[in-house]
């Protein structure tokens, strides 16, 4: 079976970052959010990829390339989608390397989730991996029938019956039946907000048969944001048997646990954690850092930083104060 993830986003809502890199190798917890998706689909045992890139895809492409070149075992096919209209439009550009399968799995690349994985595969047909969440506007949602098979597929629906969302982890037991249903939503142009959603494809595949069910994940970040992205690193980082760095590799510092430093860093006179990841060749000195992801190759030197997000080479120098206060004072420095 296939693994195929659509990487072809531009991942506006993380701009800066993303105006110079694609939002697939934004770091999380230490790894690019695309070695994260590999990773754990090679440990259950799969071999074959499809990756569907457009966006700096050729960064992506050399990425996996050179990351994986020792994994003989493992096959990377790269397909350009062009123009990008949607992740069901994604799909399709690959339709030529699907058409002889007869089962796929797909994971959306911004999507790093948790779940009873056996389980998922073990489902009897189509199966799609759920997550209440707060705004199911947002979102695919799925809508369950009282037998608690999935009923209805919605892309970010305006008045919605349900609050479960598609996390982006989907399991299809028919991929001709997928790709003609794809076909059919492009032949009727049937659109959310001008692009061809999986979600409306899977809809297609209801109405004509296939039976989905729905499995709620123990976890999902969807790592199109910064909150969220910052929340998917902590959460890796308190993952059992992480390999956290220690106060060894600093030089008069405080580490808060969890806290990763990459190679080749010197991190001096500084408190950092909980929940940082700082990227290798960085250089803190005087600084606090908590709750943020530090690109490689940059400079911090006095500063507070909380719940940030530093893009690779970038240097950011705060104030030092150095005060003799009398008596009923009241300064303060920013807001």
């Amino acid at each position: 079976m296939k693994v195929v993830i659509p990487v072809a986003g531009r991942g506006s809502n993380l701009r800066p970052l993303t105006n110079t890199q694609p939002k697939a190798l934004l770091p999380v917890a230490g790894k690019p959010i695309i070695g994260h998706i590999i990773d754990f689909f090679k440990e259950k045992g799969f071999k074959e990829f499809v990756l569907i890139i457009g966006y700096m895809g050729t960064r992506i492409e050399e990425f996996v390339r050179t990351h994986y070149k020792d994994n003989e075992d493992l096959t990377f096919e790269f397909v350009v989608q062009v123009p990008r209209e949607g992740s069901a439009h994604a799909i399709w550009a690959a339709k030529e390397s699907l058409k002889e399968e007869t089962e796929l799995l797909i994971c959306l690349g911004d999507s790093i989730v948790e779940l009873d994985f056996e389980r998922f595969m073990k489902i009897d047909g189509c199966a799609v991996g759920v997550r209440k969440i707060d705004k199911p506007t947002d979102f695919g949602i799925a809508e369950l029938s009282k037998d608690g098979y999935v009923k209805r597929l919605v892309e970010k629906p305006r008045i919605p019956m349900s609050n479960l969302g598609l996390v982006g982890i989907y399991k299809i037991d028919d991929a001709k039946a997928l790709i003609e249903a794809i076909a059919y939503i492009i032949k009727n142009e049937i659109t959310t907000n001008n692009e061809f959603h999986l979600t409306d494809a899977l809809q297609q595949m209801l109405v004509k048969g296939s039976k989905f069910t729905a499995m709620e994940v123990n976890s999902w970040f969807d790592c199109g944001h910064k909150d969220t992205l910052l929340a998917a690193n902590a959460t890796l980082l308190a993952r059992p048997n992480f390999p956290l760095s220690t106060e060894e590799e600093c030089e008069n510092c405080v580490l808060i646990q969890p806290v990763k430093i990459g190679k080749n860093c010197k991190i001096s006179n500084s408190i950092i954690g909980p929940n940082v990841v700082i990227g290798d060749d960085s250089i803190i000195d005087g600084c606090v850092v908590r709750n943020s992801i530090i690109g490689t190759f940059s400079k911090l030197e006095q500063l507070i930083l909380e719940s940030s997000l530093v893009g690779h080479d970038s240097t950011l120098k705060g104030a030092f104060q150095s005060l003799n206060l009398g008596d009923h004072t009241d300064i303060r420095f920013g807001s």
